[in-house]
């Protein structure tokens, strides 16, 4: 069995699951590219904790973690399997890598996790453990958790980060959803892709200070850190390969990015 790469998508809004878009589009006809993993590992931007926490239920359940939205999203299911076992294996693995990391029940799935798998493998017959991030540490940090994990990839794990490559939503509000990007938004996702294209990983590490407009685009930085966790378990030496970039609402950034 040849080695699953990592990946990073943008999971957007929830209303994604509603209308047509370029980026649904794309995720729609992502997992088909990817094949069938043996299971997944996610981590979600909606999933913070302060120390690395894996879900580790059998049946989780959903988590509408949003509101004022139409009805239909409350109604959505993903009843894919969790994996206990995966979740311990992951959870000893970061142990063994100096990071302690707990396994918590009773968490579902939040939209961060079943908004992109929901698109990219619907029949939901995959087992699936998420990931939390941790805000209060560094992008280095999340590097460092996902080259822990990379081994999984090996025996046939997916190992995702789902976030937002931007993700400002107070600008969201008053962007018009036909304007293109502005210069802040389409400049620092321009220095994502020279980054993550040439592999330097001490400029991402450091994102909060190289990136140009890097608070502008990452208020808090939840949608940012699953790329660089994403980055990490394709191992030492990784470089990525955007395989989409599109744009909604004038500034939320859909890139998504497979890492090898």
């Amino acid at each position: 069995m040849s080695a699953y790469p990592s990946i990073f998508v943008s999971h957007g809004s929830p209303l994604i699951m509603l209308g047509e878009t370029p980026a649904r589009g794309f995720l729609t006809g992502f997992g088909k590219e990817l094949g069938r993993p043996k299971a997944i590992l996610i981590a979600s931007a909606h999933f913070e904790t302060h120390l690395p926490a894996l879900t580790a239920d059998v049946q989780p359940a959903m988590i509408y973690d949003f509101g004022g939205f139409p009805r239909p999203l409350f109604e959505m299911q993903y009843p894919a399997l969790g994996d206990p076992a995966l979740a311990a294996r992951a959870a000893h693995m970061l142990g063994a890598a100096g990071m302690d990391a707990q396994r918590l029940q009773n968490r579902g799935f939040d939209h961060g996790t079943w908004v992109p798998l929901k698109l990219m493998y619907p029949d939901a017959d995959i087992p699936v453990v998420q990931i939390s991030v941790q805000t209060q540490m560094s992008a280095g940090h999340h590097i460092a958790m996902g080259r822990a994990l990379a081994p999984l990839r090996e025996e046939g794990v997916l190992i995702v980060g789902s976030g937002s490559l931007t993700h400002n939503l107070y600008e969201l509000r008053r962007a018009g959803g036909d304007l293109p990007p502005p210069e802040w938004v389409t400049g620092f996702a321009d220095w994502t892709y020279e980054t993550l294209r040439t592999g330097h990983a001490d400029d991402l590490a450091d994102w909060a200070v190289s990136a140009p407009y890097a608070r502008e685009n990452h208020p808090s930085p939840e949608h940012f850190l699953p790329l660089p966790f994403a980055y990490g378990a394709a191992g030492e030496g990784a470089k990525g390969t955007r395989v989409h970039t599109s744009c909604e609402y004038g500034v939320l950034m859909m890139d998504a990015y497979v890492f090898q």
